[in-house]
């Protein structure tokens, strides 16, 4: 089970996804993880909205870049 810094989750209580939040978290820029997951920027810019929702070998491939398990960037 990986554990959730405080602050990740009192902004996820609000709202924010937490893509976004671990991305910041572990402090890579969108260009850099989208680089490391093999997606373009804007489409990580749209997952990390909600605008797109991304298929789960993307959102897989994500989640391995940020070091967290799928579980935590899905729900």
């Amino acid at each position: 089970m990986t554990q959730i810094p405080d602050e990740i989750m009192r902004r996820e209580l609000t709202g924010e996804l937490p893509i976004k939040l671990w991305r910041e978290h572990r402090g890579m820029t969108q260009q850099e993880l989208a680089t490391l997951a093999g997606i373009s920027k804007p489409y990580l810019s749209q997952i990390e909205t909600g605008k797109r929702q991304g298929t789960v070998e993307t959102l897989s491939t994500i989640a391995r870049s940020i070091g967290v398990p799928l579980d935590v960037v899905t729900d």
